[in-house]
């Protein structure tokens, strides 16, 4: 058995500074690519998201109980209450805690159109779209060179947040983002009109586009997603009245309770130096009062100064892999996150889904940070519904697990910023390696006719132009 220097840092079998064996490559591996997973892993994959979901649904159902508080009832109660006003052509207008775009009214009417109650329906309708989340991770897993370690993160983060995930419609957005993402570098036109209409649902789907690579790629899913959220957005404005109201009560938010900005009234008050209000505030626990204010506008300074950083990152990126455009994705949602007002436990979800489509690719810069979305998925589980009562009332116990959650979630952030940016600096690969590493967007193919093909290809500038 020779010795062989090592390969590449990050890639399985080496290490910087040593020697690794020279292992035969599995069938169908190349020097540059290995082999796809196996399909008896798939099937693992597959057998634990069925064991995981079945445990999720007895605690969705009430069979299994981790916390006595009762989160079904933002299904039953409030999203129910909004399905009955959205069919009556408007949108929720006197209702405060309507803090959604417009697309949301599709997701909200939705289980209307099944035939069980709206809480089953809204159910059935989460299961199918974390099945078809779970799908696409699949799909793209077993694709050579590939990594079902995606498909795993979807099996285990997914549940970590207990009955909350299948209460929450995030999940039906994350489902979409996800599919977005991973058809975006192969078909960009139909990845930006996912994106885009998931924006339109919850605004952070759009986030995935800030690193599609540049050029004809970035052209067509940007523009195309701009297409799908204007289209929506006049057929909804034009179809209900009041498709952006909820833009007016953004304005008068205050700090939510569980947001890394609450942290410091959290411990003040622990300590007896805040004597502020926490009361229910447009749909959510928020703290009201003295500092609050400027707690706000610092946390719209860091919002800003984070996609600020995004921009000057994408200016200087000077070298693009598969696994750019993911781990840009997850870095902006983190930025976006914990810089919030709020973050609740649903936003959990989203983090989960892009960091499972960063690991759909052995290069990715963000394993590490995958890792800490998890550790803050279980942290987010105690702190709601577990915990949740001593949170608001700034107990010892509450106040250390939410802190410890957003400690891990600012961890998260600056980890997934520096490691995005180290992946991007250096030199650009070679010619060959580039064309390897992005999937080129398919081409339409014609019979061997010159005047036909012609022809054809000059109808085709036409169309896209």
């Amino acid at each position: 058995m020779e010795l062989a220097k090592d390969g590449p840092a990050d890639q399985d079998g080496s290490s910087g500074g040593g020697l690794a064996l020279a292992v035969p490559p599995p069938p169908g591996s190349t020097a540059v690519t290995p082999a796809a997973p196996s399909r008896r892993a798939a099937w693992r994959v597959g057998g634990s998201w069925v064991l995981t979901r079945t445990l999720l649904i007895l605690l969705v159902t009430g069979v299994l109980k981790i916390a006595p508080m009762d989160v079904t009832t933002d299904v039953s109660v409030i999203y129910h209450g909004w399905y009955q006003v959205l069919q009556t052509g408007t949108f929720p207008m006197d209702d405060v805690t309507w803090q959604y775009p417009p697309g949301a009214a599709l997701v909200i009417l939705a289980p209307g159109l099944l035939p069980w109650s709206y809480l089953t329906s809204f159910f059935v309708l989460c299961g199918l779209f974390d099945t078809l989340a779970m799908g696409m991770l699949l799909r793209s897993g077993l694709r050579r060179g590939r990594s079902l370690a995606g498909a795993w993160i979807w099996v285990i983060g997914v549940p970590l947040l207990g009955p909350t995930v299948y209460c929450r419609y995030d999940i039906l957005v994350t489902a979409m983002a996800v599919t977005g993402l991973l058809v975006i570098l192969r078909r960009p036109v139909l990845g930006g009109i996912l994106l885009g209409v998931g924006g339109l649902m919850k605004l952070w789907p759009l986030l995935g586009l800030a690193g599609t690579p540049r050029g004809r790629r970035t052209r067509r899913s940007w523009t195309s997603a701009v297409a799908a959220v204007a289209a929506l957005s006049f057929l909804l404005a034009a179809g209900m009245n009041g498709a952006f109201q909820f833009l007016t009560f953004q304005a008068d938010r205050g700090v939510e309770v569980e947001s890394l900005g609450a942290l410091p009234l959290h411990f003040a008050k622990m300590f007896g130096g805040w004597h502020g209000a926490v009361t229910m505030n447009y749909g959510s626990v928020e703290f009201l009062g003295p500092w609050v204010p400027v707690i706000s506008k610092l946390a719209v300074g860091a919002t800003l100064a984070g996609f600020a950083w995004l921009l000057y990152w994408r200016l200087r990126a000077r070298r693009w892999q598969p696994s750019t455009t993911y781990d840009a994705a997850l870095a902006a949602l983190l930025i976006f996150t914990v810089t919030s007002r709020v973050i609740s436990p649903q936003y959990l979800v989203w983090l989960v889904g892009l960091a499972a489509v960063c690991l759909t690719v052995r290069g990715t810069s963000q394993r590490p940070v995958a890792v800490l979305v998890l550790v803050a998925t279980v942290l987010t589980t105690l702190e709601f519904p577990m915990n949740f009562g001593q949170v608001v009332n700034s107990m010892p116990w509450g106040v250390t697990v939410l802190a410890s959650r957003n400690l891990t979630l600012l961890a998260a952030t600056l980890l997934s910023c520096r490691r995005l940016w180290r992946s991007t600096q250096g030199p650009a690969p070679a010619a060959a390696v580039e064309r390897a590493a992005l999937p080129e967007e398919p081409e339409q193919t014609y019979p061997v006719r010159p005047g036909i093909a012609y022809e054809q290809s000059l109808l085709d500038d036409i169309q896209r132009g």
